[in-house]
């Protein structure tokens, strides 16, 4: 058996070295003839025969173990391909040479397990009858495929399952090799002298130390600058707060009318009730304000210097024709201011006896909402009787669909329970069309890889066909640089023509025009702007003095317009009116307030200042020192009156 291992080792060697796309199989076999030569004749011959029939019949072996490595073989090793390729040669063409004996020898010296699933996979009479034969006939002849290779292994079929049981017997009956523990060292203990005793150190005199100084008590104490800066700050805070009293006191001192009779309960020191008055209207002062000239001198642009000047030029012009008019005996415009004036003044009046008609209107209607409202109070109780009635039927009304809902919902849970039993049938048919379709993709899934590895092969050597090609193109000489004569005229036939040295000459004189050009009209930018100057300065003097005389002018209008203002005139007849219907809708508010007893709105009374709080105060600063447990209620009570002030 060890025989026969060695040279299905050769043979599995020799026939993993092969490359199809490289070698060819006559020069492949001589090669292995020629490294075969040390051993024996018999051995050798042995192992060309298996190795030359293996590359013959290549094709149908491929196919045999490729569908074992897909089916039963995917937990074996691609590495063991070869091996199940020499087998399956020797069961299907040499079986019948060799003897099933020798056959027995050959499978017994390679892995057992490996050969069980091998032979139990390519003796199934099914796999046999089926897909080998039908794959093995696009190959060769189906007779001949029958006759010649199928029917003599269905004949060794009794032989060959009894072989598997066998290896089956082996695979059970094994026995795993138990690894011998290595002996461990056993350490032996050093021989070392034993030491000698050491002598006993002579004790050294304690030294006496002197009594330490007891820590002074003023460590455990707070400093005294510390103390006083306290103190200090304590005392701060004490005026600090009878400043605040004070100032809180004299805020307003000047709107505060003080009683009579203050003085008398602060020297007496007797306490008296507190009394509510209604305080004094206090009369808001008018702010001063102060006018002073504006004589804040500006500094008018060009265009504004123009364009005043202009503006006194056509008042000018005006006022001379006006002038020249008048000369020719045109009319005078007094009539005109006087029909002016008697007009502004109807607006006037007319603008003031709107005024009133609008602050009248406002006052009707508010008379008119007052109504509505006791009107809609009135609906509102009418609408809450019928919600009432209306929420009694609803409740009804509920109660009844209730019922109902609770009867349908029992029949829906007695068909949820039939439906539940009918799941589980339906679940188990889904299951087995899962599996149906779970099995048809993973086989169009393992065509499609097999397509995409052959695609992806070819585009790599596609690809590595054209980086050649690059890569020869790149290498290539290729000249960059070029000589130029500056001096040299192209010769292209154009007109104008030149060398670059003429070009740059010409250049040069075409820039020495441009700068003189730009002097030329720098000059007269500079001369027109000493006449622009001179001429500002001419209509500013005219403005200076156009100015004086407007202003004059205006200070006669303003005297003359200071005069008596128009007495207002009569009221209007539309204000009379608004006055009788706001009687009349109160009137009308009253009569139906009084039918349903509702309050009428009454207007928000100011509330009452207390006038004995200042004097409590001064008592309380009289009486000098600290403020005591109450300073907090006089604060808050001065905090009150200066409220009710503002």
């Amino acid at each position: 058996m060890a025989y026969y291992g060695k040279c299905i080792k050769m043979v599995i060697e020799q026939l993993s070295k092969f490359r199809p796309e490289k070698d060819s199989p006559e020069q492949f076999l001589e090669a292995v003839s020629l490294d075969l030569q040390p051993l024996s004749p018999l051995k050798r011959a042995f192992i060309l025969e298996v190795l030359s029939g293996c590359l013959e019949y290549r094709k149908l072996l491929k196919v045999v173990v490729d569908a074992f490595y897909v089916r039963d073989g995917r937990i074996c090793l691609w590495v063991d391909y070869t091996l199940f390729e020499v087998i399956c040669y020797l069961a299907t063409f040499q079986l019948e040479e060799l003897g099933f004996q020798l056959f027995c020898n050959i499978v017994k010296s390679q892995p057992p397990d490996k050969m069980r699933t091998f032979l139990k996979f390519f003796f199934n009479p099914l796999h046999l009858c089926s897909w080998i034969k039908d794959e093995w006939s696009l190959v060769y002849d189906t007779a001949h495929v029958k006759e010649n290779w199928i029917d003599p292994l269905m004949r060794w079929q009794p032989e060959v399952h009894e072989l598997i049981s066998e290896l089956e017997a082996v695979l059970a009956n094994r026995v795993h090799l138990v690894k011998t523990k290595a002996k461990v060292t056993e350490p032996k203990e050093f021989k070392l002298t034993a030491p000698r005793p050491r002598a006993i150190p002579v004790p050294e005199p304690v030294p006496v130390v002197a009594k330490p100084r007891p820590v002074p008590q003023s460590t455990y104490q707070p400093p005294k600058e510390q103390q006083l800066l306290e103190m200090t700050k304590r005392r701060n805070r004490w005026k600090a707060e009878e400043l605040l009293l004070k100032a809180s006191l004299e805020e307003l001192h000047c709107a505060m009318p003080r009683p009579r009779g203050a003085c008398k309960d602060r020297m007496g020191g007797s306490k008296k009730q507190l009394r509510f008055q209604v305080p004094p209207r206090i009369r808001r002062m008018p702010k001063l304000t102060f006018y002073e000239p504006n004589n804040v001198p500006v500094k008018l642009n060009a265009a504004a210097i123009l364009r005043e000047g202009a503006l006194y030029q056509r008042r000018v012009e005006k006022e001379l024709q006006r002038v020249d008019k008048l000369v020719d005996g045109a009319g005078d415009f007094s009539e005109f201011l006087e029909w002016q004036k008697k007009m502004r003044a109807r607006d006037r009046e007319e603008q003031v006896a709107a005024e009133e008609c609008r602050r009248l209107r406002g006052k009707l209607s508010h008379e008119e909402a007052v109504l509505a409202r006791q009107n809609l109070v009135q609906e509102n109780k009418q609408k809450a009787e019928q919600k009432k009635e209306e929420t009694a039927e609803l409740m009804q009304q509920c109660a009844e669909r209730r019922l109902q809902e609770e009867r349908s919902m029992k029949e829906l849970v007695d068909q949820v329970i039939e439906a539940q039993k009918n799941v589980k049938v339906a679940q188990t048919k889904l299951l087995k069309g899962r599996r149906q379709a779970a099995q048809e993709l993973m086989k169009e899934s393992r065509e499609l890889l097999q397509r995409s590895a052959q695609e992806a092969k070819e585009q790599q050597r596609q690809q590595c066909v054209l980086i050649s090609q690059l890569r020869a193109m790149e290498t290539q000489p290729t000249r960059k640089g070029k000589l130029v004569d500056l001096t040299q005229i192209p010769g292209y036939g154009l007109e104008g023509e030149m060398s670059i040295v003429e070009l740059r000459e010409r250049l040069a004189l075409l820039k020495e025009t441009q700068q003189r050009a730009q002097e030329e009209k720098r000059d007269q930018i500079i001369q027109s702007k000493r006449a622009r100057n001179q001429e500002l300065q001419d209509a500013m003097q005219r403005v200076s003095l156009c100015r004086a005389a407007m202003g004059r002018a205006a200070a006669l209008r303003w005297e003359e317009k200071k005069g008596p203002a128009a007495a207002p005139g009569a009221q209007d007849e539309r204000v009379l009116a608004l006055r009788r219907r706001i009687a009349e809708k109160a009137a009308e508010r009253r009569e139906l307030a009084a039918a349903l007893h509702v309050a009428t709105p009454r207007a928000v009374r100011p509330k009452p200042r207390v006038s004995g709080g200042g004097a409590q105060w001064a008592e309380r600063l009289a009486g000098g020192g600290r403020a005591g447990p109450g300073s907090d209620r006089t604060r808050r009570g001065a905090v009150g009156e200066r409220r009710q002030v503002q």
